[in-house]
């Protein structure tokens, strides 16, 4: 709801929990980044590994390939990493005093999708790299460079990160529905 502050023409923007229009604004986009990059983790763990797992090796290398370059992009870029920024921004909107009992909560959410970020950058992408760095499939040793690549390895390390984001998406949601409850 909006108030108007008594003896002055300003108006600030509250929300129904206590808390202002910002914060909930902010609290909102780091949780729906936060969904959005998961989902992204979630759909190579259930849909897109399992299902290049069926496939040759030519038709392995040239479509992660692909997808690997078109993931860079700045709908995903802003997702990913605008969610950890997002997080970061929420816990520190919440130091103050009527709102510091999410902190902790909020805390938690921020290391579980940083461990995300960081397998992503650790792990993933130097992956993800070496076999776009292999070449065109159509003049390497497609088998050797799909052998190289370890998709088992990074197929595991994808199933961490997405259970890390989902727990930071779980908590993200909570802390919302804490915030609506007057928490």
């Amino acid at each position: 709801m909006f108030t108007q502050t008594s003896g002055t023409d300003t108006v600030a923007a509250t929300s129904g929990g206590g808390g202002s229009l910002i914060t909930d604004i902010v609290l909102v986009a780091a949780t729906v980044l936060t969904g959005l990059a998961t989902g992204a983790l979630a759909l190579y763990a259930h849909t897109i590994m399992p299902g290049l797992k069926k496939t040759d090796d030519r038709t392995f290398v040239g479509a992660f390939q692909q997808m690997d370059r078109a993931i860079i992009n700045p709908w995903f870029m802003s997702t990913f990493f605008g969610a950890l920024i997002l997080i970061g921004v929420a816990g520190v909107m919440h130091f103050g005093a009527d709102k510091r009992s999410l902190l902790p909560w909020l805390i938690a959410a921020f290391v579980l999708y940083l461990i995300a970020v960081i397998l992503t950058v650790a792990i993933n992408v130097p992956m993800n790299d070496a076999l776009k760095a292999a070449g065109d499939p159509a003049h390497i040793d497609v088998a050797k460079a799909r052998a190289d690549f370890n998709e088992s390895k990074w197929a595991t390390w994808n199933y961490v990160r997405t259970f890390t984001s989902s727990a930071a998406f779980i908590i993200l949601t909570g802390v919302l529905l804490a915030t609506k409850r007057g928490s």
